[in-house]
């Protein structure tokens, strides 16, 4: 396998690189040595993960050996804890090195992503973060979705009532190498099929201590995901965003939110539910506990039904415009109904209490009389809201934002408790600032953020957008030359027949036919594979359906 000297760091690839992924690996190593933040385009085809992987695994290893079974310095010389020491080491080793956090849209492109890991010569301490609707194995959890599913499974497990969860500590303390190989969730899953150990809390126990963790973007960049990222080491941590195109987008909807009148309905009828859960629990607990007081859940109703009053009145002269004011006008309509920070803290505190007397009754601890009857705590968007127009206890963002309410002749929600036929409004506080998302990262500590893409270009317009300093860039042209490149246009096939694939003559047998005529010419004279692109998926399955059927008709004449 070559290595490469770059920047003093010695970097194993497995494959003869070509001049664009040496300069590639070099502003990467660039970035991480200097501590600044990258603006790295590279066409797509050109090595863009296996580049990324090599040089940043590289430079990992030059501050020590890959950490291995959850303790000790890594290599072959480290000691392996005890299961009673293993929390401190892990402790220990998350803060010891720059822990390298590598992001990308979805969780099938994460999988590539591993995929292209095995193929290196690096084995770092991995783990890959994924959702309980992806991992949970619990035969009656795992029925669930959405916020239902994670109040299912925080209940059991605060209840130690999951086989699952309660064998997680103790099958890490078997099995220390796990995360030395690099592995996908669906490894996980099989293991927790095969062995019993939950998942999706083996995955978050790994992220503690590892060398390299594998997420989806909205893992990082919504703060309520972030938040329940327990145990990872923020401060000089790297953070690589792959397919970085539409980040922006993604940051700015992170720090947005929008609330339906629908969902605020639910939310009426959750803290009515909560009022009754927590007068029946008094009642047959004969208890008085401060943090389950009914009288506080029927103010947060009665704020509540204020809002969903004060959002009705808005005068709204057109429905195509709606009723749009400065950001900061979200914070008057608030203290109207006496909703400040001050207040909002303790009003998030009830929503949090409420949350867990709702997974109560769900799960029919109250034994008699009442059960809640929702499914999925909406609660909890009153609480991410308050999170967004409070943040930091401040007014300053709010100059980034839009308030924004709209009318609908009809819901437009999948809430069960729809009254078909009313007008429904959605109150919106729309980000147009991206960079308050990125900014949060910086608060953290982490040492360096490197943003790579196919197609980022214009840089400058990039980095103004997300509120960032990038030292670090590189525009990166294609590992093909121009005399390995053709394009052209082919209007007709082979009898003749025009290729339109417009919507009035590609459902015809004859476009259908010709086509796939054409697909077989060239696949006779290109070799390795082609590469066709349809208008779109419906149209593509109806023209492979056609060669098949036909090929059928063709070998039984």
């Amino acid at each position: 396998m070559p290595v490469y000297r770059i920047r003093g760091v010695d970097v194993d690839f497995p494959y003869d690189a070509y001049d664009c992924q040496i300069t590639y690996m070099d502003r990467v190593l660039q970035s991480l040595q200097q501590g600044n933040n990258a603006l790295l385009e590279s066409p797509t085809g050109t090595g863009k993960t296996l580049c990324l992987l090599c040089s940043a695994l590289a430079w990992r290893r030059t501050f020590g050996e890959f950490l291995r079974g959850g303790g000790g310095g890594g290599g072959g010389g480290g000691s392996q804890p005890s299961g009673s020491q293993q929390s401190g080491a892990s402790a220990t080793q998350s803060s010891s090195y720059p822990v390298i956090i590598y992001a990308s849209r979805t969780h099938s492109q994460l999988r590539q992503v591993i995929k292209e890991l095995k193929a290196t010569s690096y084995r770092p301490k991995m783990a890959v973060l994924g959702s309980r609707e992806q991992m949970c194995i619990h035969e009656e959890v795992s029925k669930l979705r959405g916020k239902a599913q994670n109040n299912g499974c925080h209940y059991l497990c605060k209840k130690r009532m999951c086989r699952h969860n309660n064998i997680v500590t103790d099958y890490m303390k078997n099995n220390t190498e796990l995360g030395s190989e690099p592995f996908d969730i669906e490894d996980l899953v099989n293991i927790g099929r095969t062995k019993g150990p939950c998942p999706y809390y083996i995955s978050r126990e790994l992220s503690k201590s590892v060398d390299i963790l594998f997420a989806p973007y909205n893992y990082l960049i919504d703060p309520g995901n972030r938040r329940s990222l327990t145990g990872i080491s923020w401060d000089n941590a790297v953070l690589i965003f792959d397919e970085a195109h539409n980040l922006e987008s993604i940051c700015a909807d992170a720090a947005s939110f929008d609330l339906l009148t629908s969902n605020l309905t639910s939310c009426i009828t959750e803290a009515q539910e909560c009022i009754q859960l927590c007068s029946f629990k008094r009642s047959i607990e004969n208890s008085a506990e401060k943090q389950f007081d009914p009288e506080n859940y029927a103010i947060l109703k009665a704020l509540l039904m204020a809002l969903e009053k004060k959002i009705g009145e808005l005068v709204i002269d057109s429905k195509e415009l709606g009723y749009t004011k400065p950001g900061s006008y979200i914070y008057e309509f608030l203290s109207e109904l006496n909703i400040t920070s001050e207040t909002s803290k303790k009003l998030i505190e009830t929503i949090d209490s409420a949350s867990l007397l709702l997974e109560e009754g769900n799960s029919g601890e109250t034994k008699a009389g009442v059960k809640a009857k929702s499914t999925v705590s909406r609660l909890e968007t009153i609480r991410d809201m308050l999170d967004i127009i409070f943040k930091g206890g401040g007014q300053n963002h709010a100059k980034y934002y839009s308030f924004h309410v709209n009318e609908s002749s009809r819901q437009t929600s999948g809430d069960s408790l729809q009254v078909f036929g009313k007008a429904s409004r959605t109150l919106s506080w729309w980000c147009f600032n991206p960079g308050l998302a990125m900014e949060e990262f910086l608060k953290l500590g982490v040492r360096s953020i490197i943003l790579t893409s196919g197609t980022l270009s214009p840089l400058d317009s990039l980095a103004m957008e997300l509120n960032l300093e990038f030292p670090v860039r590189l525009e990166n042209p294609h590992v093909i030359s121009q005399d390995q490149i053709w394009v052209g246009v082919v209007p007709v096939g082979p009898s003749g027949h025009p290729l339109n694939s417009s919507y009035r003559t590609r459902e015809t047998v004859k476009y259908k036919q010709e086509l796939g005529t054409v697909i077989v010419n060239f696949a006779r004279i290109v070799p390795d594979g082609l590469l066709v692109f349809f208008p779109s998926y419906s149209m593509m399955d109806k023209c492979i359906d056609y060669w098949k059927n036909r090929v059928c008709v063709i070998a039984m004449s």
